[in-house]
Formats: structure tokens, C-alpha cells, sequence
């Protein structure tokens, strides 16, 4: 079964105690992020070195396996205007041949910015240009799942407490 392409609200119909993996998809590397059980918070995972697709997807299949992912948060490269240009359609293709191979639903993620923002982070920590080309693709894909977490959950309803607020 191919997977489907979902919109976020889709995922509140995840299994509860079920992991998320981010993606920040490089020409290079792959950078990956995995949210706790609660959907909460997202750590840097790893990175793959990108080598082609089949080698990539396998990789990257192995990696949500192994980690019972229930789900894959991709970021989408929009220009700054919002508008898609040659890397958007280049995430695209990826996910349209990743799709037949896994079940996992996927929702696509505004990455506008994530790159900078963590750069910017490592550089306010001091980071080295070789620590921060080591560690940025991994902590984009963390900003990028943490993005989708934080909007997540806001979209949990709150249930009523029988006795009010206080």
C-alpha cells in the first residue's frame, strides 16, 4: 500500500505513544529528528550521507523501523515569498517515489528559515564551522519536527473537566 500524503491534522489519528521522524532533505545529506513518545519534543537524530535514491530510502526506511516510527514530517523548501521553486519540486519527486515504498503517512512542513535559525544558534553557542557542518542538517530536521509538534499540539482538543477550570 502506498503511502498518503496527509495534512498534519492527520496525525492526531496516530496510535498514542508513537514516534514522529523529521526530515530536512539535502542535495548531500538527509538530516533526521525523531520526536518523543508524546509527540512533544524533537531531538536531532543522525544524518545520511545521500549516495541515490534507492540506497537513501532504504536507509532511511531501516532508520523509521528501527525506531517505530509512526509517521515522517518533511520539510518543504518554499522560497521566502512562498512560492516553489527547483528544491521544492526536487522533495517532491523524493516523496513520490519514497511513497510506494512504506505505509507511513507523511505530511510536508514549511522549512522556510530552519537552516538559518539553526546556524544562527550554533554561531550564538560558538560552534566551530566544522561542528556546525557536522550537526546543522540533523538540528534543521529537529526544528522542522518541533514546528510540526508545537502546531500539533495546539490541535489537541482540550477535554472538560466536569468540575470547570479551577
Amino acid at each position: 500500500m502506498a503511502s498518503q500524503i496527509v495534512s498534519l491534522e492527520a496525525f492526531l489519528d496516530l496510535p498514542a505513544h508513537a514516534r514522529l521522524l523529521g526530515l530536512d532533505l539535502g542535495t548531500k545529506t538527509i538530516g533526521l529528528a525523531l520526536s518523543d513518545l508524546e509527540r512533544q519534543i524533537a531531538t536531532p537524530l543522525e544524518t545520511i550521507q545521500r549516495v541515490k535514491f534507492g540506497l537513501d530510502a532504504a536507509a532511511l526506511l531501516k532508520i523509521a523501523q528501527k525506531h517505530q516510527v509512526s509517521g515522517m514530517v518533511i520539510g518543504l523548501p518554499l522560497n521566502m515569498d512562498g512560492t516553489e521553486g527547483p528544491r521544492v519540486q526536487s522533495t517532491r519527486a523524493f516523496v513520490r517515489n519514497l511513497a510506494p515504498l512504506t505505509d507511513l503517512p507523511i505530511v510536508f512542513w514549511d522549512e522556510r528559515m530552519s537552516t538559518l535559525a539553526v546556524t544562527r544558534t550554533l554561531l550564538d553557542a560558538d560552534a566551530s564551522r566544522a561542528k556546525r557542518a557536522a550537526v546543522v542538517d540533523k538540528m534543521a530536521a529537529a526544528y522542522i519536527l518541533q514546528g510540526a509538534l508545537d502546531r500539533l499540539g495546539r490541535l489537541v482538543p482540550i477535554e472538560d473537566d466536569e468540575d470547570g477550570p479551577y
